[in-house]
Protein backbone atom coordinates (compact mmCIF):
# COMPACT_ATOMS: atom_id res chain seq x y z
CA UNK A 1 0.00 0.00 0.00
CA UNK A 2 1.35 3.41 -0.98
CA UNK A 3 1.42 6.45 1.31
CA UNK A 4 1.52 8.81 -1.66
CA UNK A 5 -1.41 11.19 -1.83
CA UNK A 6 -3.48 10.97 -4.99
CA UNK A 7 -2.83 13.77 -7.46
CA UNK A 8 -4.97 16.82 -6.85
CA UNK A 9 -7.81 17.56 -9.26
CA UNK A 10 -6.73 20.77 -11.04
CA UNK A 11 -10.30 22.00 -11.44
CA UNK A 12 -11.07 21.46 -7.74
CA UNK A 13 -7.83 23.22 -6.74
CA UNK A 14 -8.58 26.13 -9.09
CA UNK A 15 -12.15 26.43 -7.82
CA UNK A 16 -10.83 26.46 -4.21
CA UNK A 17 -8.32 29.20 -5.17
CA UNK A 18 -11.09 31.20 -6.84
CA UNK A 19 -13.44 30.85 -3.86
CA UNK A 20 -10.90 31.33 -1.04
CA UNK A 21 -8.36 33.75 -2.51
CA UNK A 22 -9.85 35.62 -5.46
CA UNK A 23 -13.33 35.95 -3.93
CA UNK A 24 -12.59 35.29 -0.25
CA UNK A 25 -9.89 37.97 -0.08
CA UNK A 26 -11.84 40.12 -2.55
CA UNK A 27 -8.82 40.30 -4.88
CA UNK A 28 -11.29 40.65 -7.74
CA UNK A 29 -14.55 42.26 -6.64
CA UNK A 30 -16.17 41.18 -9.92
CA UNK A 31 -15.62 37.42 -9.58
CA UNK A 32 -18.22 36.56 -6.95
CA UNK A 33 -21.27 37.35 -9.07
CA UNK A 34 -20.26 35.31 -12.13
CA UNK A 35 -19.32 32.31 -9.97
CA UNK A 36 -22.58 32.54 -8.00
CA UNK A 37 -24.56 32.66 -11.26
CA UNK A 38 -22.70 29.62 -12.62
CA UNK A 39 -21.24 31.64 -15.50
CA UNK A 40 -17.62 30.50 -15.04
CA UNK A 41 -16.52 27.70 -17.35
CA UNK A 42 -13.68 25.59 -15.92
CA UNK A 43 -11.75 23.69 -18.60
CA UNK A 44 -8.96 21.23 -17.93
CA UNK A 45 -6.59 21.26 -20.89
CA UNK A 46 -5.13 17.99 -22.10
CA UNK A 47 -2.38 19.86 -23.98
CA UNK A 48 1.19 18.71 -23.51
CA UNK A 49 2.71 21.18 -25.97
CA UNK A 50 2.36 24.87 -26.61
CA UNK A 51 0.93 24.15 -30.06
CA UNK A 52 -1.80 21.93 -28.60
CA UNK A 53 -2.61 24.55 -25.96
CA UNK A 54 -2.87 27.22 -28.65
CA UNK A 55 -5.40 25.04 -30.51
CA UNK A 56 -7.43 24.52 -27.33
CA UNK A 57 -7.26 28.23 -26.59
CA UNK A 58 -8.59 29.06 -30.06
CA UNK A 59 -11.47 26.61 -29.58
CA UNK A 60 -12.32 28.09 -26.18
CA UNK A 61 -12.15 31.64 -27.54
CA UNK A 62 -14.59 30.70 -30.31
CA UNK A 63 -16.89 28.91 -27.88
CA UNK A 64 -16.93 31.87 -25.49
CA UNK A 65 -17.57 34.31 -28.32
CA UNK A 66 -20.61 32.40 -29.60
CA UNK A 67 -22.01 31.51 -26.14
CA UNK A 68 -24.75 33.40 -24.36
CA UNK A 69 -23.02 35.52 -21.66
CA UNK A 70 -25.80 34.56 -19.25
CA UNK A 71 -24.63 30.94 -19.57
CA UNK A 72 -20.83 31.40 -19.98
CA UNK A 73 -19.42 34.80 -19.15
CA UNK A 74 -15.82 33.79 -18.58
CA UNK A 75 -13.56 30.75 -18.99
CA UNK A 76 -10.64 29.45 -16.93
CA UNK A 77 -8.44 27.27 -19.17
CA UNK A 78 -6.29 25.31 -16.72
CA UNK A 79 -3.24 23.66 -18.30
CA UNK A 80 -1.15 21.70 -15.79
CA UNK A 81 0.86 19.70 -18.35
CA UNK A 82 2.40 22.58 -20.25
CA UNK A 83 4.27 25.78 -19.27
CA UNK A 84 5.23 24.86 -15.72
CA UNK A 85 8.09 27.35 -16.21
CA UNK A 86 6.75 30.87 -15.72
CA UNK A 87 9.03 32.51 -18.29
CA UNK A 88 7.91 30.04 -20.98
CA UNK A 89 4.29 30.67 -19.95
CA UNK A 90 4.85 34.41 -20.10
CA UNK A 91 6.32 34.09 -23.62
CA UNK A 92 3.25 32.08 -24.67
CA UNK A 93 0.99 35.03 -23.84
CA UNK A 94 2.10 36.74 -27.08
CA UNK A 95 0.75 33.73 -28.99
CA UNK A 96 -2.48 33.93 -26.97
CA UNK A 97 -2.87 37.58 -27.99
CA UNK A 98 -2.10 36.54 -31.57
CA UNK A 99 -4.91 33.97 -31.43
CA UNK A 100 -7.34 36.69 -30.35
CA UNK A 101 -6.23 38.84 -33.28
CA UNK A 102 -6.36 35.94 -35.76
CA UNK A 103 -9.93 35.17 -34.70
CA UNK A 104 -10.87 38.85 -35.00
CA UNK A 105 -11.81 39.01 -31.31
CA UNK A 106 -9.74 42.04 -30.33
CA UNK A 107 -11.94 44.36 -28.31
CA UNK A 108 -14.30 41.46 -27.52
CA UNK A 109 -12.24 38.98 -25.49
CA UNK A 110 -9.03 39.38 -23.53
CA UNK A 111 -6.79 36.89 -21.78
CA UNK A 112 -5.56 37.35 -18.22
CA UNK A 113 -2.81 35.08 -16.93
CA UNK A 114 -2.28 33.20 -13.68
CA UNK A 115 0.56 30.88 -12.75
CA UNK A 116 1.93 29.24 -9.56
CA UNK A 117 5.20 31.16 -10.03
CA UNK A 118 3.75 34.43 -11.33
CA UNK A 119 6.13 37.34 -11.00
CA UNK A 120 5.33 40.89 -12.00
CA UNK A 121 8.04 42.75 -13.87
CA UNK A 122 10.27 44.72 -11.54
CA UNK A 123 9.47 42.58 -8.48
CA UNK A 124 11.43 39.94 -6.62
CA UNK A 125 10.04 36.42 -6.80
CA UNK A 126 9.41 36.31 -3.06
CA UNK A 127 7.28 39.47 -2.91
CA UNK A 128 3.86 38.48 -1.59
CA UNK A 129 2.16 40.90 -4.01
CA UNK A 130 2.89 38.41 -6.81
CA UNK A 131 0.27 36.15 -5.20
CA UNK A 132 -2.49 38.28 -6.75
CA UNK A 133 -1.76 36.36 -9.97
CA UNK A 134 -0.60 33.06 -8.47
CA UNK A 135 -2.94 30.16 -9.10
CA UNK A 136 -2.50 26.47 -8.30
CA UNK A 137 -1.84 25.65 -11.98
CA UNK A 138 -0.98 27.67 -15.09
CA UNK A 139 -4.28 29.20 -16.17
CA UNK A 140 -5.50 31.41 -18.99
CA UNK A 141 -8.54 33.46 -18.02
CA UNK A 142 -10.71 34.39 -20.99
CA UNK A 143 -12.81 37.48 -20.28
CA UNK A 144 -15.47 39.25 -22.30
CA UNK A 145 -14.36 42.87 -22.55
CA UNK A 146 -17.96 44.11 -22.36
CA UNK A 147 -18.37 42.33 -19.02
CA UNK A 148 -15.12 43.79 -17.72
CA UNK A 149 -16.18 47.29 -18.78
CA UNK A 150 -19.59 46.93 -17.08
CA UNK A 151 -18.01 45.64 -13.87
CA UNK A 152 -15.40 48.40 -13.75
CA UNK A 153 -18.03 51.08 -14.47
CA UNK A 154 -20.16 49.79 -11.57
CA UNK A 155 -17.25 49.77 -9.12
CA UNK A 156 -16.91 53.08 -7.25
CA UNK A 157 -13.12 53.38 -7.42
CA UNK A 158 -11.43 50.62 -9.47
CA UNK A 159 -8.00 52.24 -9.12
CA UNK A 160 -7.85 51.26 -5.43
CA UNK A 161 -8.18 47.52 -6.15
CA UNK A 162 -4.46 46.93 -6.74
CA UNK A 163 -3.40 48.95 -3.70
CA UNK A 164 -5.98 47.22 -1.48
CA UNK A 165 -4.89 43.80 -2.76
CA UNK A 166 -1.25 44.49 -1.92
CA UNK A 167 -2.22 45.62 1.59
CA UNK A 168 -4.35 42.49 2.07
CA UNK A 169 -1.54 40.19 0.95
CA UNK A 170 1.04 42.03 3.07
CA UNK A 171 -1.15 41.43 6.14
CA UNK A 172 -1.74 37.78 5.18
CA UNK A 173 1.87 36.95 4.29
CA UNK A 174 3.09 33.79 2.54
CA UNK A 175 2.23 31.50 5.44
CA UNK A 176 -1.33 32.81 5.52
CA UNK A 177 -1.53 32.41 1.74
CA UNK A 178 -0.44 28.76 1.98
CA UNK A 179 -2.93 28.02 4.76
CA UNK A 180 -5.72 29.71 2.83
CA UNK A 181 -5.20 27.41 -0.17
CA UNK A 182 -4.55 24.20 1.74
CA UNK A 183 -7.06 21.48 0.96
Amino acid sequence: MSDAAPPEDPIAATRRWLERAVIGLNLCPFAKAVLAKGQVRFVLSQAQTGEALLEELASELELLERSDPEKIDTTLLIHPRVFADFLDFNDFLELADGAIAALDLEGEIQVASFHPDYQFAGTDFDEVGNCTNRSPYPTLHLLREASVERAVAAFPDPEVIVERNLETLDRLGFEGWRKLLAS
